[in-house]
């Protein structure tokens, strides 16, 4: 697959890059990318919910009523579930959601995803370009030159502070390095701009697996 290089005024330069099957021409197995977004979802929860059972929440112990002859059900505690203010059954508890996954399953989703987008045309190349002070309305007119007013994963060779810095701002907009990429990111965009270098990086980094 060949795709045009683009400058960050949306021109065509002239130069083509080709992507390497082993990269973006792959069948996308969707079981694989769901298994790693999973986990990359589970890993953000912090787990920490917490509710009180009878035994934690505050309240006296006597038996609030005889046992028989009221007509009613007996009871025993003020703190029982089935009152108001009482504890929760079951309730939820602090826990870690995080699960394992293994290294080549993770590496074949994040393939799957980088075939996907470059299979529906989602991918687009820019040239290597650098920013001297951080500027937000900069940044979204080279967005704007280069047609990407949707949700964006802009993916750098290496990281710069300046860009990254400058796109902060942007609701719709991240910004990542080539070994930072995730599947969850991948698939929640809707559009790849990758900087020319970042090919070479993103072939380089899966070739070595």
């Amino acid at each position: 697959m060949e795709l045009s290089v683009l400058n960050i005024k949306g021109e065509d330069t002239g130069r083509k890059v080709t992507l390497s099957d082993a990269v973006f021409g792959l069948e996308p197995n969707e079981h694989a990318m769901y298994l790693d977004v999973k986990q990359y979802l589970a890993n953000q929860r912090q787990g920490t919910h917490k509710s009180k059972e009878r035994a934690e929440v505050a309240g006296s112990t006597r038996k609030i009523k005889k046992q028989k002859g009221t007509g009613g059900a007996r009871a025993g505690s003020i703190k029982s579930p089935v009152f108001i203010g009482g504890g929760r059954v079951f309730g939820p508890k602090p826990r870690d959601y995080s699960f394992k996954l293994n290294k080549k399953l993770k590496r074949v989703a994040r393939l799957s995803a980088l075939s996907l987008l470059a299979r529906d045309n989602r991918v687009a190349l820019v040239e290597s370009f650098s920013m001297d002070a951080p500027k937000t309305s900069e940044f979204r007119g080279i967005l704007s030159n280069l047609k990407s007013t949707g949700k964006t994963l802009f993916v750098l060779p290496a990281a710069d502070k300046n860009i990254v810095l400058s796109s902060r701002n942007l609701p719709k907009v991240k910004v990542s390095t080539a070994k930072d990429i995730n599947t969850y990111d991948l698939l929640n965009t809707e559009k790849l701009l990758l900087v020319e270098q970042s090919v070479n990086e993103l072939e380089t980094l899966f070739s070595a697996k």
